[in-house]
């Protein structure tokens, strides 16, 4: 028999084995292979430079999400909303809300609001981003931040060249009429429950758990998106521009993480 089968037991690591530097909070869905674009950006600024990576992948994301955003805004407010019927059907579902307003249900959509508002989550992300750090998990930590940054620059971008005056309802918010594109809200909520939702989802094996994980992950958005309607600050259209925004926050820094993931190995 060799000895040099026996020099190293099976369930030994080997010198050099990844898993001896391996985070200890292990997310796999961001360590994924990256895709020929990802790969692309991985060496976008010389090999064996991951946080460069990192930083190039953010401003791209906000480039690229705000051109997307804005475009789809510029279709909906000097196109669709030229098209016969469309600008009606928009504010008539708003006008139904409105019209069965309850002090019981104008309560629930402040919930809504302030779930997806400018304290909560910041506040979820960067207790997120803490524990990440904790674990010695830094691009973990960077997904958690810049999710939802990359959502708040995008929309911000996006509210600077798309003007789109709100419902024609009394609105119960006093916020600068020419901004109802795209809902802001919808987009942080997806950016930040959805993207919270796929780590989870990543870890869990169990398929019972998973899908629990991600109807309570929609189902907020969803809620966060009729509050919004409800209280008469944004239409349909609005919501639909905002859903495009937050996809595609979660989708840029599944990207951009697993590039800096790439660039570091």
């Amino acid at each position: 028999m060799s000895t040099r089968t026996l020099s190293t037991p099976a369930s030994s690591p080997a010198r050099g084995h990844p898993t001896a530097s391996r985070p200890a909070l292990d997310v796999p869905v961001l360590d994924k292979e990256p895709g020929r674009l990802g790969r692309r950006l991985a060496v976008l600024p010389g090999e064996g430079h991951p946080v460069w990576t990192y930083v190039l992948g953010i401003l791209f994301a906000v480039v690229a999400i705000a051109a997307l955003s804005i475009v789809a805004g510029l279709i909906v407010t000097r196109m669709l909303l030229h098209v016969h019927g469309v600008t009606a059907d928009d504010e008539r579902f708003i006008g139904f809300l409105a019209g069965h307003r309850s002090s019981g249900l104008t309560e629930a959509s402040l919930v809504g609001s302030i779930m997806a508002g400018g304290i909560v989550l910041p506040i979820v992300a960067a207790v997120g981003a803490l524990i990440a750090v904790a674990a010695k998990h830094w691009r973990l930590a960077g997904f958690l931040l810049f999710a939802l940054a990359v959502e708040s620059a995008s929309y911000r971008t996006t509210t600077l060249v798309v003007h789109r005056h709100r419902p024609e309802v009394h609105r119960l918010e006093n916020l600068p009429v020419d901004a109802s594109y795209p809902s802001g809200h919808t987009a942080a909520s997806i950016a930040v429950y959805c993207g919270l939702a796929l780590l989870l989802t990543s870890r869990i094996r169990n398929r019972t758990a998973q899908v629990a994980i991600w109807v309570v992950a929609i189902l907020i958005p969803v809620f966060v998106a009729f509050s919004r309607m409800y209280r008469g600050m944004h239409h349909p259209l609005d919501i639909a521009g905002g859903v495009v925004i937050g996809v595609a926050a979660v989708s840029m820094l599944v990207l951009v993480t697993r590039a800096s993931g790439e660039a570091a190995r």
